[in-house]
């Protein structure tokens, strides 16, 4: 079966207190974890994951959300990541 993503979810994402992490968001209808890296100049790329809805919760009451994603999110196998690419004019 062919798993191309005809249309990603435009997630709004919340700014977050961490030192990896600038922003995330959730889309419940299509169960992806959006997240926001920060980088040098600021605001980094973001990565869409396919996530459950507990494991987002889980993640939005972690102590160290960086940490949660290094331990549970980053080379999980079943969370494979997307890059979404930006355009300019909708750049934050």
């Amino acid at each position: 079966m062919d798993q191309q993503i005809t249309k990603r979810p435009d997630i709004k994402l919340c700014d977050c207190e961490s030192s990896q992490i600038h922003a995330f968001g959730y889309d419940d209808a299509t169960h992806t974890l959006a997240l926001q890296f920060k980088s040098k100049s600021g605001p980094g790329a973001i990565y869409h994951y396919p996530c459950t809805p507990d494991v987002y919760k889980e993640f939005c009451t972690a102590e160290s959300k960086g940490r949660f994603f290094g331990s549970r999110i980053k080379n999980n196998p079943d969370m494979p990541h997307t890059r979404i690419e930006i355009e300019k004019d909708s750049a934050q």
